[in-house]
């Protein structure tokens, strides 16, 4: 199932068994979304659940906010997170706070859903990974999806909950094509180990998963070492268990990820796990980031700046030649 196509499922089957769910943002109806993911919701659902709103991203999701607070269900869609910037002070002095300071007596049901990442030759304002602003506000949580599994079973949950949630894409994952299978109890809050491994652990989320896995390919044909690939499907909160049971096995700690490489997700994991699990390590973790550069149009410096899977190959196998594996 192509990943759009699962966004686009889990839009469906709550609308259709929810009346309360209603979809809003630029261009999600008549048009189908900018991804075409809310692609024939408009003309089986109408224009009072699917509601095309002017480009005003602060009115977006303030207009969210009040729906969730009068008892509807709405799913915004931010065109790309690099747009969410306009509509800070809703979701930081609003959305993550209103539930808090009404002592638990105001629900706030609600999604924000936006793409981010590099896709190809978008340039700067168009090419950012913001996770870590979003995921370091509390009252909020904050979900991503790496594949399609991860897209339908994690908006499914996200639009279900009582508590706001920030669903974050990837640009270049909505065309993919995943394998897709039913699933009984996935929980978008337990971290998915994707590949069990036993030299390193190395962790990643969105679209990087899928270079990881192809890096660790590498790693075990060329220079048998095994790794145990963990995907993060849940932002805020990270499921630490997870990351440290397979750190107690592994002894060695890898993030990757998109966003530059300094005060995003990395250095938080890398942080926890030294915290509680420095005795067990007999490496200091690595991070694997982006560069500290505003993304270039031109489409090799692009590539430049951001983690590739020739580079992650290379960055651990030199990390762990210096660490003795």
């Amino acid at each position: 199932m192509l990943y759009r196509e699962a966004l686009n499922l889990a839009l469906d089957h709550t609308m259709e068994h929810d009346e309360r769910v209603v979809v809003l943002g630029e261009d999600v109806g008549f048009y189908g979304g900018n991804y075409r993911v809310t692609e024939g919701l408009y003309a089986k659902y109408g224009p009072k659940r699917v509601i095309d709103t002017p480009i005003a991203e602060n009115s977006i999701v303030g207009t969210a906010i009040g729906m969730a607070m009068m008892g509807l269900r709405p799913v915004a869609e931010i065109m790309t997170i690099n747009f969410a910037m306009l509509a800070m002070d809703q979701f930081v002095n609003q959305m993550a706070k209103l539930r808090y300071m009404s002592g638990g007596k105001i629900f706030l049901p609600m999604v924000v859903r936006m793409p981010q990442g590099v896709a190809k030759q978008l340039a700067a304002q168009h090419s950012q990974s913001l996770e870590h602003m979003f995921a370091s506000i509390p009252g909020l949580y904050v979900l991503c999806a790496s594949d399609s599994i991860s897209a339908y079973y994690g908006l499914l949950h996200a639009i279900r909950m009582d508590d706001p949630v920030v669903f974050l894409e990837h640009t270049l994952l909505y065309g993919m094509d995943f394998p897709f299978e039913p699933m009984q109890n996935f929980d978008p809050f337990k971290a998915r180990v994707l590949k069990k491994g036993k030299d390193i652990t190395v962790v990643s989320y969105l679209k990087m998963v899928h270079d990881v896995i192809k890096v660790c390919q590498w790693l075990e044909e060329r220079d048998g070492i095994s790794c145990e690939v963990i995907d993060l499907t849940s932002l805020r909160p990270i499921d630490f268990e997870t990351i440290y049971q397979s750190v107690k096995k592994t002894k060695r700690l890898a993030v990757v990820y998109e966003a530059p490489k300094s005060l995003g997700l990395g250095a938080e994991v890398s942080a926890k796990v030294s915290e509680e699990l420095f005795y067990y390590l007999d490496a200091p973790p690595l991070r694997i980031g982006g560069e500290e550069v505003p993304i270039a149009y031109n489409r090799k410096l692009e590539l430049m700046a951001i983690p590739t899977p020739e580079k992650i190959y290379s960055q651990i196998l030199s990390w762990s030649k210096r660490h003795g594996l």
